[in-house]
């Protein structure tokens, strides 16, 4: 009997379910709290030179603080004031409106900035000064924490296919909160930069052992609804940043508190059961019963176990393949799996790249910080509702072709939106985000259909690692807009489209059983005759 057989069984949708998704709700919603985080932890406010420097007298100091401004700030075109350029002497001739100081010389900063604090009391960019020469350093601490990310994915994908979900989830929390705790208290920009590192590579055993551990717990028709449900956490955690960054306007405090539900996790960390289908998978029969008769006791279903031993799933787990040690490189052994990982990893990478793109420009709409971040965060609920009975319908492949195209064309359109028409352009902006977003929760559920059980964890790692990838080059792409202002927006647009057509050439995996081993998918015949043996 094959454990999709089994699951429908003893209820693929039951109490244990729910209970697995709850207790994980606490560590996800960690997530996009830390992901998202340099939108506020790394804001910059408004700022200028400090111009103590020009104090050349009684004159100077009689000034009020908007006539030194006037006096030792030029203005830029739209009327600001500069935020890197100073007078190299006070130019008094301004204040009566004189026209002189337009060939005056300016110079950088000489000591340092004066920021407006009146929105964040404490960032990255006032602690260090990462501003002017120093923005891309500022841009630079979001790819740290996403190279982490991209490394922690294989790494944790590998090990937990190796040595089990469970005990890399413990893992993962400890260390993700460690880390975490030691940003918080860096005393350096390099030290901080360091621990961010280490922090996502800790967070990404969280984000991608979770959601298998979920779907290889849910049974065949209920699978959708896993993969949809608890990519509502992402939602929720989202809401909740928006509500503790608008309350915490100092960086190490916001940082410590939205890792602070790790705690609970590792209390609750207890609760979580193993894979039966990774222990089936691995020939641990006994233990895979044992969580089997778990689920069963919990769904109300133990009559059903009559007939289900030990000795019955060993039988049906395929144990001549249980003692191989699977490993990233078997991604690639033979035709299906590798033109499968190459098309994945294609998929990932523009999924995430564009994603961040539009989620990390939270400024660039004409809404502040706080109130950008609401709407992108609530527009995702409606629109997960929506993936969902599309999904069910029409299925993955159609949907993330179609999800990756439309976003590509909301980029495509807000390029030719003017910048002083905020309203249109955060409309065409949040519709983009939700397209990018719907195409995120289908990837993720797709994925862990299109792998095999004994590499699940690997080819999520692998896809995961090509994500990462592509959010760690994301927020650098903006400052492409030195060179040309449209090649940001250009860029997220094209990846966004050739991902797209890429996910055209994925297999379809809608009411499909999740495949167990490699052979699976490289000799789909095969699998279909021994499933008639078997049953």
């Amino acid at each position: 009997m094959k454990f999709d057989n089994i699951l429908s069984e003893i209820n693929g949708f039951g109490r244990f379910q729910i209970q697995l998704v709850l207790i994980q709700v606490l560590s996800r919603i960690t997530l996009p709290c830390h992901f998202l985080l340099n939108n506020f932890m790394a804001a910059v406010p408004a700022h200028h030179c400090n111009i103590s420097a020009l104090d050349d007298g009684d004159l100077f100091r009689n000034l009020t603080p908007q006539q030194k401004l006037v006096v030792g700030v030029p203005a830029e075109q739209d009327g600001t004031l500069s935020s890197c350029q100073m007078f190299s002497q006070a130019q008094y001739q301004r204040l009566s409106g004189s026209n002189g100081s337009e060939e005056a010389l300016t110079v950088q900063c000489r000591n340092g900035w004066v920021y407006d604090n009146s929105t964040f009391k404490s960032t990255l960019a006032t602690e260090w000064d990462l501003v002017c020469s120093r923005k891309g350093m500022n841009k630079a601490t979001a790819t740290a924490f996403f190279i982490g990310v991209m490394c922690g994915a294989p790494l944790f994908g590998f090990l937990s296919d190796r040595f089990g979900r469970r005990p890399l989830l413990l893992a993962s929390y400890v260390s993700s909160m460690t880390f975490a705790l030691l940003s918080a208290f860096s005393t350096s920009y390099i030290i901080f930069v360091i621990m961010r590192f280490f922090t996502g590579m800790s967070l990404a055993g969280i984000s991608i052992i979770s959601i298998v551990l979920n779907v290889e717990w849910f049974s065949i028709k209920y699978r959708t609804f896993s993969g949809i449900i608890i990519s509502l956490d992402w939602t929720i955690g989202n809401w909740l940043l928006v509500g503790l960054a608008y309350g915490i306007n100092e960086w190490r405090m916001l940082l410590l508190i939205v890792t602070s539900p790790l705690i609970l996790s590792v209390f609750t960390w207890r609760w979580l059961p193993e894979s039966a289908r990774w222990l089936l998978a691995k020939g641990r029969t006994d233990a895979a019963h044992h969580y089997i008769m778990q689920c069963a006791k919990m769904n109300n279903r133990t009559e059903c176990m009559a007939t289900i031993t030990p000795l019955t799933l060993l039988e049906s787990a395929k144990t001549e393949t249980a003692d191989r040690k699977y490993t990233f490189v078997d991604l690639f052994r033979t035709t299906n799996i590798r033109t499968l990982a190459i098309c994945s990893g294609i998929v990932w990478f523009g999924v995430a790249f564009t994603y961040y793109g539009i989620t990390l420009n939270i400024t660039g709409f004409g809404l502040n910080s706080y109130l950008t971040q609401f709407i992108f965060a609530t527009i995702e609920m409606p629109m997960k509702i929506g993936v969902y009975f599309f999904l069910e319908k029409i299925g993955r492949r159609p949907g993330e072709v179609w999800a990756l195209l439309l976003t590509g064309l909301c980029l495509f359109i807000n390029m030719f939106v003017a910048k002083d028409k905020w309203v249109t352009r955060t409309v065409i902006a949040v519709l983009g985000k939700a397209l990018s977003e719907a195409a995120f929760t289908i990837m993720f559920l797709f994925t862990t259909e299109l792998y095999p059980t004994v590499v699940r964890q690997n080819g999520l790692g692998y896809t995961s690692f090509l994500a990462r990838l592509g959010v760690s080059i994301s927020p650098l792409i903006m400052l492409l807009e030195d060179v040309w202002h449209l090649l940001p927006p250009a860029t997220y647009c094209a990846v966004a489209v050739v991902s797209g057509l890429v996910a055209s050439l994925l297999p379809e995996t809608l009411n499909t059983r999740l495949p167990e081993f490699i052979e699976d998918i490289e000799k789909p015949s095969v699998q279909s005759t021994r499933r008639k043996e078997i049953q």
